[in-house]
Formats: C-alpha cells, structure tokens, sequence
C-alpha cells in the first residue's frame, strides 16, 4: 500500500484561534513531560475521540493514554492548573454522550487495565478501571466465579465505565446495578488529590496505600451523610420505586443500611471523581443455564406476560421484537439461530422474549422451563427450550448486538438512543407500550422495542434523521412526551445508560427542583470549579443543542463518484455513516473482528477507528483533500481486509470493501510504488514467472537476495515468499489409475483454479480432481483464451478498481457458459473464490455476473449442499485428530461450518475447529516490511500458540494459502487444504 505524499504533522493540525492556543500548547507539553502514559493532541486523534456511541461530536482539547494512577492524578493536576476540564473515557461506548467533551480525554482501555489483588476464597477482586469484562470473567472462570453485570457490550466495556455509569444488564433480575458489587473505589478528586471511598469495611490497604484524609474523605463523608438526613422525606417522595434508577447521584441510596461514598460515586458519570481502582464482590458460575424462547404475535402480547414469568424466579427475561428480528435474520451471523428458531413448524418468531433460568440443579431448571411452558399455555405462540450451551451462546450473541441490529437499516431514519433508558413498573408495561406507540405515532416515526423485560426496561428507539431539523425538534419533542409519561405510570427515565447530555436537563420534571438543587451541592462539594465532565447531570445543555449533534458534519454525498457500486447503502457516505459507534470492534476476545486492534490496541486500527476517519474525511474535517492526509492512511493502512467486520459489525460496516474505495480514490494522486505494483500485476505475469521457477525461488535461499530486496522492494528479508511450481496446474488429459475413465455422460462440475493454487500449489488442484472424480463427476476447467482465468483480488487489494473488473469481465464469461447449462463452479481458495460472491456483484451488476456470484462454491459447501460426501468411500486416516484454522472469508461468509462437516465425514477422525481469528499474513500484508511485526503480533493472539502444541499425531487444516504460509514462516509447521486430506482418505495407501 503506496505511502501518501508526506504533510507536516504540525502543519496538518487544524489551526486553534484566539489567545488559549499557547496556554493549550503549553498543557501538551507538560503532560508529555510530566506523564508515563502517551499524549496526542493532533488533529485526527481529536476527531476519532470526539464521538462515543451517542448522537453527539464534540471534539476534545487532547488526549491522555495513562498507564498508572499517577499518571491519572498529574493530568487532572496540570489540566486544572491550565483551566481545562477533564474527561474520562473507557470503551467509548457511551450513548447518552458521558465519555466526549472539550476538555482532555482519559483513555484508560489501555494502560490501566489490570488486576491489583484478588482473594477467590473471600469472592474479592480488585482491579484497574481499563479492565474489560469479558477479559476479567476469563480471569475468574477456572476460579468458578465471575462478575455478574452482564452488559450487552461486555466484549469492550470497561469495569470503570460500569461503574461510572451504574450499569446493569440482562440478568439484573437476579443480581441488580453496578452499584450493589462495588465495595470500595480509589479514586483522583478534582484537585489532583487521592481519597478512598468504601460501601464498608474492607480488608486493610484493599488499594495498596493509605486513603486521603480531611477534605477529601472523611469530611466528604459527613457532609454527604449530612446531605441525605436532610433530604430524606424528599427523596422518600420522589424517587420513583422500580428496579432500575440510576437518574441524578444516588442520594438515595445512602440511607441504605452498609451503604457508603462508594454508592454515591457509582453512576456519578465521571463528574465527581475520577475511579483509578475498583474493589468488587464476584459470584459462582451457575453449573446449568437454560433458556426458554418464548414467541408471540405481537409486542403487546409479550409485555403482557413477563409479570407471570418473572415470578418463576428467572436470571433474565429479554424481549427482541418484529423489526429487530427481521434485521438479525439478514444477517449471516443470526440467520442460522433464528431458523432454528422456527424448525417446529411455526414460522419465524415475530416477537420473543428470551427467559433464562440459572442454578446448580439440572433437574430444578429444567422443571422451572416446564413450568413456564404451562404459564404461557395459550399465550404464547411456542416456546422452544435451549438447553444446549452454544445454542444458548448463539441467542445471547443476538441479544447483545440488539441496538446495532436497530441501526442497520439503509435508511435516513436510524433508530436512536433517547427515551430507551425509561423504567416502568411490570403491570404497567403492556399500557407504557400501548400509550408510548401513540406518542410516536403522532410525531410521524417507528420505533424498535427490545431488552430488559424482566425490569421493564425496555429500549425504545424512534427513527429519526438529526440531518433534517424537523426531527432534530421530534427528538425533543417525543422525549419530553415520553418522559412525562413514565413519570405518570410510576417509572424513571433514567434505568441503565445514565443521564448524560440526553437526560440530564429533565431531571427536575421528575425529581423536583429541591433534588436537583441538592444534586449541585454534592457536584460543587466535589469539584467546586467545575473540572469534572462539565455539563453531565449538573447544569447540562438542552439535549438536542445543535452546536453538540455529529449530523451538523454533513458527509458530502453528491461530489463523492465511486468505483464501487454502493447502491444497498444508499451510497458510500451512507455507507461510512452505518457504523453507530458501537465498538464491537474493539474486543480482545478470539473472533474474526478485528486483528489489527487486537493487536495494536489503538483507536485508530479498529473498524470503528476507520470509518471515523472516514467520517472525519467525509465532512470536510480533515482538510480540502483528506484522501491524501496522512491520517486517514495510517487508520486505513493496517486493515487487514480479513471481512471480519462484514460478518460480526452488528450494523453491517465492510471496512474492506471500504479500504478498496479509498485505495481507489488515492490511486489518483499516489501512483503505485513498484512493489504494489509487482503484487497486484501478478496474476498477470504470472505464467512468464512460472518458467524461470528454479531462478526466482533462489531468492528463498540467498540471504543476500532477501536483503536486497527488502531494500529495494520493501519485502521483509526474514519471511520466505512462495515458492513458484515449474509446472503449474493444467488439466491432465488422462487420470491416474485407479479412477474410472471420463465419462461423458457423468455429471459435470467446473473447477475455478485461482492463480495462487496454479502457480505455487499445483497439487491442491490435482487432489480436487482426483476427489471429484473417485465421487463419479468429470472435471472440466473453468478456462478462456489467453492466460489462465483471475479473481481480481490482488488489484482490488491495491485499488485497481478497473483492472480488477478487467479480469472479472474475463472470468464472468468463462464460468458463465457452465452456470448457464447447470453446471457446478467450485474453487479452493477462499480469498479468490469468495471475491465472486461478494465484490462481483458490486463491481458488474448484470444478470450473467449475479448468477455467477449466486452460484459459485468452495468445494467443501458444494460437497455439503449436492450430498457427494457418500460417494467417495471416504478411509481412516493415519491421524485421529485434526485442528481446523478457518480462513476469514470462510468465517466472514459462513462457509467454514462445511469443512467441518466434511472433515467429520471421514471415519474416526476428531475435528476440532481452532478458537482463533485472522492468521495475520492476509495476503500481501505478512511479506510487508512495515507490516510484518502487526502480522506477527496478530498470528501470535491465537493461531501460533495452538499449533506449537499440536501433537505428533494431529494435522493442522488450513485452507487459505497465506494462513498455510503464516504457520510455516513463523512456527514451522505444515498447514493442509481440506482437499488434499479428502484426497489422502479417498485414496488410501
């Protein structure tokens, strides 16, 4: 990837006016002095920081990275020395807008992210606010414990901004808010200084030192304690009584018997402190979990129920309905669950509530999914019991993506995060629907409904588009209706997500001005200049202030010509628009999405970072001429283009298709370098090369060579390219003995033989001959005049739009004539054969290209779908054990579930698929001088370590060339195509 015309850094930063421009530069520099941790004040970090999953932008002074609690205490030192606010941030996931501002961003995702203390036996952990839930419960679960605040996002959130935000979840049925597993908290106060707040007595220097005293704790305490006796009949008379309040600080909550500062801390939303150490009570794993999937035929009907259900005790109770469902069944990640859904007959599910029952006696949930298949008698449509755990796991999946699924509809109108956090008592339930669909209804949108049932917290979403005034002002509108309606029916507007810029303005209607008075008394005991996360609970701005909307950064729409065809977004820009900010992206756990930031861990190399700098690009705010900015390079340039985001961003963003686009768009000022050129070019010279094999392949084999050409060609000396066949891949005329003579009256499957398998592995495609015809087909070669046929990967990989539809152009045609007489086309590479299926049908939309993309395989999905398995005769191999790799098209599509299937159809074989996500070699990318440490670093994650273990007696499958080349280079181990183990049990020695 060709590195744009170089800028001056300083020179690229947007220009800060007026006289606080020496005084901010002054900030920057004592923090980079003073601090462990990195500093960026440039441009573009300031614009990916200046959203969260909100529908606001505002863009910060800077940005911290602290790597100690020091680090935490001199930022808020010198920023408040320097007149500026400080905001803390974990995930970035925030959706009432609690982790933005204009002051400085401390990101502590990830230096403060570990585990201080920990006591098993006491269930007592104590660990840095970065740490991220679904890492903290892998440290817990060979302990038998773990945290039970199950947010939706718990594969990025951090205990921190839990915390900070009083999350809850879909079990708080059972286990409640943050708040009620948090037994002390360290924290940095807004005059730098530290103090140590506790629910209770705790074990002696839980936090590893002696807590401040005078000011800032112990008299903090009692003038708080002073605060609620004060107000007690007052709250008493205004806090709403439902499961889930978390508006304003929980005043409230200190006259609780054991409560402490620690209680009031939880949700304060970084406004009164700053968390650099949480204390929390952990609980047992149930050993049995089940679910019951309830289905209705309406909204209303399911609302109705949940009363019923919850008095059979379950862990959770989620509702998903019509709009959410039909959105999850596009996508390839839940079709498959939601058909299981419907396999008794009954169609799909058109609303459901998913109820789960937890404990340690198999026998006891079973019976308490018994008994509420006879509660929903005649109420419900069906309920289908999921006592499998990866059933189980595939429906949670589902429920955690629930408000990215909402937002991925191509259209103007998204579904928003504004009125999603009301609280209603569960009799009133079925009424808030009914009444609230009214509401809507009169301001001319929809809404999705799906979440908490169990609590009555269901997450309401209106469509609306921010870019039209109009909504801007139904925002406000539908709010303010909203609100005072669950103020009626008894509830809270603030259940889970917290106040924010999005509620904080309407806590008096429901409070009363008295609270709310008393909520500035504790905002200024606190942080009386206001350094905090102004604006957030105290003195906020009108929730739907234009100067804070991201929609006011219009993405330019009609100067942007494409060379891709984004028609199914409503455009490119659209397309870009499509990511919510969620971060699914940035999970550290084993998946497919996304490589490059599990293993940089920086914002700018995740799919979210992307399409932010997209974003930014887009709307005019990283110069007249983005496209060439060094910025938006260095986030564009690290996609791996795995496709991981294609199948697990819950909202649909296809960060490589989108990199296509920018390389395209850069390729008109930044010519290609002559080793992009020499990669994308080589199908193209790839026969003249095939000739001089023996000459070229020395290059292996003389250091000096290698050398030289990393020199000159910016290949990476140490990592061995592939090795050219002299004798590329032909169809033989005659098979080997032992198979039947061609028939011509047998059936016929056409063999799509990709460029990487004709020219350095030959006998991939000789095993696929050999096992097509022991199954009793004739092969016949997908061919054309001239050079052999050419997916066009390599130039889409270097934006060569047009050469790239030069060879689909060629390709259409020959596998054309064979899809016309109903003729199979199988490949074996995914990368090349899977480019048919996906970017084809962007790059030719006629009728002969969408039957070619429609119908193109990979051997093992046409093996699985024509039922052929039976006819090889399939022998025992001379292992028992196979560990399967999955290429990250085959994940991204779907298609790795048939190798599995295939590989199980051999007699005594154990298939066991690998838990990890993109090998890292990626094409190109691995041989990359500036890339090979990122590639390495991502094969390091998962892959690597499991195949150093492989034993003596199992095979590693890997049907992607470059992950059979990424486990050769760097752990000397011999990776398998799929086809050649068919080939070794169909033809046994």
């Amino acid at each position: 990837m060709t590195r744009p015309i170089s800028h001056d850094r300083a020179g690229s930063q947007r220009p800060r006016p007026g006289p606080d421009a020496r005084r901010e530069a002054r900030l920057e520099a004592r923090l980079r002095a003073g601090l462990r941790g990195e500093v960026r004040f440039d441009r573009f970090t300031r614009g990916l920081y200046s959203t969260d999953a909100s529908i606001y932008q505002v863009e910060p002074l800077g940005v911290v990275l602290p790597e100690s609690a020091g680090d935490v205490r001199r930022t808020v030192e010198l920023a408040g020395e320097h007149g500026t606010s400080v905001v803390v941030r974990g995930a970035g996931t925030s959706q009432s807008g609690q982790s933005i501002g204009r002051g400085v961003i401390l990101d502590t995702s990830r230096g403060l992210d570990g585990v201080l203390d920990f006591d098993p036996a006491a269930r007592r952990i104590v660990v840095e606010p970065g740490i991220v839930l679904d890492r903290l419960n892998a440290f817990l679960r060979p302990h038998g414990l773990f945290f039970p605040i199950d947010v939706a996002t718990s594969s990025r959130a951090t205990l921190g901004g839990m915390a900070g935000n009083n999350s809850a979840g879909s079990r708080s049925v059972r286990y409640g808010h943050m708040v009620e597993h948090v037994r002390g908290i360290e924290a940095v106060l807004a005059d730098g200084r530290r103090a140590e707040f506790r629910r209770e007595a705790g074990p002696e220097g839980a936090f590893g030192a002696s807590a401040a005293s005078g000011a800032s704790g112990d008299s903090l305490e009692a003038d708080m304690r002073a605060l609620y006796r004060r107000e007690a009949e007052e709250l008493a008379r205004r806090v709403p009584d439902v499961p889930r309040h978390v508006a304003g600080y929980a005043l409230h909550r200190l006259g609780r018997e054991g409560a402490g500062l620690s209680d009031l801390l939880v949700g304060s939303e970084g406004t009164l402190a700053l968390f650099t150490a949480l204390e929390l009570d952990l609980q047992p794993i149930p050993s049995v979990r089940a679910l019951g999937v309830c289905r209705f035929d309406g909204t209303g009907e399911a609302l109705a129920a949940v009363p019923a259900i919850v008095q059979i005790e379950p862990t959770a109770v989620e509702l998903f309905d019509a709009t959410v469902l039909g959105l999850a069944a596009q996508m390839p990640s839940f079709e498959r669950v939601l058909r299981q859904l419907g396999e008794d007959g009954s169609g799909p599910p058109r609303d459901i509530l998913v109820v789960e029952f937890a404990g340690d006696d198999p026998d006891a949930v079973s019976a308490s999914l018994s008994q509420l298949e006879s509660a929903l008698g005649g109420i419900a449509v069906g309920v289908t019991r999921a006592e499998s755990p990866v059933f189980q796991a595939r429906i949670w999946a589902m429920r955690k993506a629930g408000l990215s699924i909402s937002m991925s509809q191509p259209a103007d109108r998204k579904p928003l995060a504004f009125i999603e956090d009301c609280a209603i008592p569960l009799e009133r339930l079925p009424e808030w629907y009914r009444r609230l669909t009214e509401i809507i209804d009169r301001h001319a949108t929809h809404a999705v409904w799906y979440a908490h049932a169990s609590v009555g917290c269901l997450h309401v979403r209106p469509a609306l588009d921010l870019r039209d005034g109009d909504d801007v002002e139904r925002l406000r509108a539908i709010a303010v209706d909203a609100f005072a309606l669950a103020g009626e029916l008894g509830g809270s507007h603030s259940g889970e997500h917290g106040d924010g810029w999005i509620r904080s303005e309407f806590l008096e209607p429901m409070l009363g001005a008295r609270l709310v008075s008393a909520f500035g008394e504790i905002k200024r005991r606190f942080d009386p200049e206001d350094r905090l996360n102004p604006g957030k609970i105290i003195d906020p701005p009108r929730m739907n202030d234009p100067t804070l909307l991201r929609a006011r950064y219009r993405l330019e729409t009609r100067k942007l010509p494409t060379a891709l065809d984004w028609g199914a977004w409503g455009g490119f820009s659209p397309a870009v628009d499509m990511c919510n900010n969620n971060g699914t992206c940035l999970k550290r756990s084993p998946g497919v999405m996304c490589p490059s930031f599990r293993a940089t861990s920086d914002e700018r190399h995740s799919t979210r970072g992307r399409a932010n700098a997209l974003r930014l690009a887009l709307s005019g705010q990283l110069g007249e001429d983005p496209w060439t900015s060094p910025e938006l390079y260095e986030a564009m340039d690290l996609c791996l283009g795995c496709k991981g985001c294609r199948r697990e961003c819950p909202t649909g963003v296809d960060m490589a298709r989108m990199k296509v686009e920018f390389l395209h768009r850069l390729r008109a000022e930044q010519p290609l370098s002559p080793r992009d050129r020499a990669l994308a070019y080589l199908p193209r010279y790839a026969p003249l090369v095939s000739r001089a094999a023996p000459l070229v392949n020395l290059r292996n084999r003389i250091p000096a060579l290698a050398r030289l050409g990393e020199r000159v060609g910016g290949l990476a000396a140490d990592r061995p390219l592939p090795r050219w066949s002299s004798q590329p891949f032909s169809l033989p005329s005659r098979l080997p003995a032992g198979l039947p003579a061609r028939d011509n009256g047998a059936p016929r499957v056409a063999l799509f033989v990709d460029t990487f398998t004709r020219y350095f592995e030959p006998e991939n495609a000789h095993a696929a001959v050999r096992v097509l015809a022991r199954a009793g087909y004739r092969v016949e070669e997908a061919v054309t005049a001239g050079r052999p046929l050419c997916c066009g990967r390599t130039f889409l990989n270097a934006g060569l739009v047009e050469e790239a539809r030069t060879e689909l152009d060629r390709t259409v045609r020959a596998l054309g004539r064979f899809v016309a007489r109903g003729i199979p086309v199988v490949g074996l590479e995914p990368s090349c054969l899977l480019t048919l299926r996906d970017e084809l049908p962007v790059l030719d939309s006629g009728p002969e290209a969408a039957e070619v993309a429609d119908r193109a395989r990979l051997l093992t999905e046409w093996l699985v779908e024509a039922a052929a398995l039976d006819r090889l005769d399939l022998a025992p191999l001379p292992v028992r054990r196979v560990r399967v790799h999955g290429h990250c098209h085959e994940k991204a599509f779907g298609a790795d579930g048939p190798t599995l299937d295939v590989l199980r159809a051999i007699p005594d074989l154990e298939v066991e698929p690998i838990p990890a996500g993109c090998c890292g070699m990626a094409g190109s990318f691995g041989y990359e001088a500036e890339h090979a440490e990122v590639s390495r670093r991502v094969a390091e994650l998962e892959l690597l370590p499991t195949v150093r273990k492989l034993r003596d007696d199992e095979w590693l499958i890997a049907n992607g060339t470059s992950c059979r080349h990424q486990v050769a280079d760097l752990a000397n181990a011999t990776g398998r195509h799929v086809v050649n183990v068919l080939d070794a049990a169909a033809f046994p020695p």
